[in-house]
């Protein structure tokens, strides 16, 4: 057994920072992380009474706008584009109740700024550009309390396992921040309207969630395994109570006067090696996709939303003792997608959504 045990720490490694589900831009992945760690990364490993706390941070910088897969150079050019800057912290604790079945909350804590000309003056032309903006809000996430279960004794099973994960999610993050918006009167002089913030930098969806999740690993030879994570907020409710238009009436679209309270997803899957065992450092490659359906599997779709999705090859770095455990990972976009919405089906055309190149995504944890 004692030759199997770097193996399990290197995949405890990979697995504790398994599902950084992110805001991408403005596709609203809310943060969903699981830095707690439901599943694998929290109660591999880990007996009846133990205890995990984890810190995961993560920073993105989006500004690459895309309607369908295409991109749309000309807001560079232009100098049109909306920038999103977000950084979140998840507080994340475990409770191992047996050597399978592990309880965990997590709790989000989000920054985000978004720069913008289009929300305020309108973004103006080539020979007369107007000014960036910005937009903010900070606080509290949706928290969520979820329960994993391995499929397999986690202390016979060395070589694979599967942990499956079910959550609810709290609407405890705001979300209907508002924001002071520049316009201009008819005399052109400027006055602020105040109004709900972009749904990209809302705090929460307003709404009660269920997640589902699996998660699990298999050996491939000495070291190496094979890695993978999947899952998927249930959202029933169709809109919050958070007004798209400060007019509370879009006469053109009736659909998008509310923002909608979208289900998401992610999923991610790779190989992860002990690069030096003695050491406790391993690495990792591998590939994610995350982001928000057109449509729910529960309930209605109405309401503003931006729907799409990122796909990334994500490299990652780690460390693992006895009780503590480091993982760095990087995910690169090679797909965006901003597919359309409902409301796009319904009364045709197609908007578009910003997104990453990348972003960062760190997670440290301590168990006692």
């Amino acid at each position: 057994m004692q030759k199997q045990l770097p193996l399990i720490f290197f995949l405890l490694c990979f697995l504790v920072s398994r599902q950084s589900i992110f805001a991408q831009g403005c596709v609203a992945v809310r943060h969903m992380s699981c830095a707690a760690g439901s599943g694998a990364n929290s109660n591999s490993m880990m007996h009846p009474g133990q205890w995990q706390v984890s810190m995961g941070f993560r920073n993105l910088y989006s500004h690459r706008h895309f309607v369908g897969t295409e991109y749309q150079e000309q807001r560079l050019t232009n100098d049109t584009e909306v920038k999103n800057y977000s950084q979140g912290f998840d507080i994340g604790i475990t409770y191992a109740l047996t050597d399978r079945l592990s309880l965990s909350l997590n709790i989000p804590l989000a920054i985000n700024a978004r720069d913008s000309k289009y929300e305020h003056y309108g973004n103006g032309t080539l020979a007369a550009p107007n000014p960036y903006f910005t937009t903010k809000s900070s606080g509290l996430g949706d928290i969520r309390l979820g329960a994993s279960y391995w499929l397999f004794d986690p202390m016979k099973s060395m070589n694979g396992n599967v942990s499956l994960g079910l959550g609810v999610k709290a609407p405890t993050g705001d979300s209907n921040v508002q924001g002071d918006f520049h316009k201009l009167d008819k005399e052109g002089k400027d006055y602020i309207q105040t109004k709900a913030v972009d749904q990209s930098i809302q705090l929460g969806d307003g709404g009660w969630g269920v997640n589902v999740e699996i998660q699990g690993y298999q050996k491939l030879f000495t070291n190496a395994s094979v890695y993978y994570n999947g899952f998927y907020l249930f959202n029933p409710r169709n809109v919050n109570d958070t007004y798209n238009n400060i007019l509370k009436d879009n006469v053109q679209n009736p659909v998008t006067v509310k923002h909608s309270v979208a289900d998401q997803f992610a999923a991610r899957a790779g190989v992860a090696y002990g690069l030096l065992p003695r050491l406790g450092i391993a690495v990792s490659l591998g590939a994610r996709i995350e982001g928000v359906p057109a449509k729910d599997v529960i309930g209605k779709s109405e309401g503003f939303r931006r729907p799409g999705y990122i796909i990334s090859i994500e490299p990652g770095i780690s460390y693992m003792n006895k009780r503590n455990t480091f993982a760095l990972n990087v995910p690169i976009a090679t797909t965006r997608n901003r597919v359309k919405s409902y409301s796009d089906l319904k009364y045709g055309g197609q908007g578009d959504a910003a997104f990453a190149d990348y972003f960062v995504s760190a997670t440290l944890s301590h168990r006692f």
